[in-house]
């Protein structure tokens, strides 16, 4: 006979694993997503052996072979490099030693650009519809990209102006100026999209990621 499996406390996957510590550790989706990644690329270089079979050698050559061979920026590079370190150190729990004699990608100094008022404007004018209403927070309230995108109806006040961005970069809250021209547009791309909202909700759908919210638990809804 065939030994069983004990399915009475089944051991969790790698990657489910990796999710759970992302999230107690509260970082944010896209970084969680990151990680997941740059972990799977690194076991299948090494031919699909588990993480614990490995360590320092093998991690130098993964991040290596990234900058020799495939070219990454600096910058990826380093995030691959911390998403091994977070995999080994906080998820399996096993200590590694300083990582030295990595190949690093070459970081280039560039002098960075900024758009004159005209050069905005006339990227502005190019833009529309719900384009124009992205770039108009980023230019007029100082959002990131992704706080624009995660913006929520109840960190909006249209009476005093202002916008509330939740868990931004840092995980800190901060307020900043609702810029004038946005606020009808705003309203009315509001109107719109509650519309829908409310036909996507009616058809099963109309869910959204909540950060550290008690949606999050089994059995229940993330929806706005």
């Amino acid at each position: 006979m065939l030994p069983t499996r004990d399915q009475s406390n089944p051991k969790p996957r790698l990657f489910d694993e990796v999710r759970a510590v992302c999230r107690m550790r509260h970082l944010s989706l896209r970084t969680e997503q990151a990680y997941v990644q740059w972990i799977r690329r690194f076991i299948f270089f090494n031919g699909k052996r588990h993480p614990r079979e490995m360590g320092e050698v093998e991690i130098r050559q993964f991040v290596s072979d990234l900058a020799v061979n495939h070219g990454i920026s600096a910058s990826t590079q380093t995030v691959a490099l911390s998403a091994l370190l977070f995999l080994y150190r906080d998820v399996l729990k096993q200590e590694l030693p300083y990582v030295n004699n990595i190949e690093r990608a070459r970081k280039p100094k560039r002098l960075p650009v900024v758009f004159t008022r005209d050069e905005t404007k006339r990227i502005l004018a190019n833009l529309e519809g719900t384009h124009w209403l992205i770039a108009g927070l980023l230019y007029g309230s100082g959002l990131r990209l992704m706080e624009c995108l995660r913006l929520r109806v109840k960190d909006i006040d249209f009476t005093c102006g202002q916008i509330t961005i939740r868990d931004g970069k840092g995980e800190k809250d901060r307020i900043t100026m609702l810029a004038a021209k946005v606020k009808q547009p705003l309203m009315r791309h509001l109107q719109r999209v509650k519309m829908l909202h409310e036909e996507d909700l009616a058809a099963g759908y109309g869910e959204v990621f909540l950060p550290y919210s008690p949606a999050m638990h089994p059995g229940t809804k993330n929806r706005v």
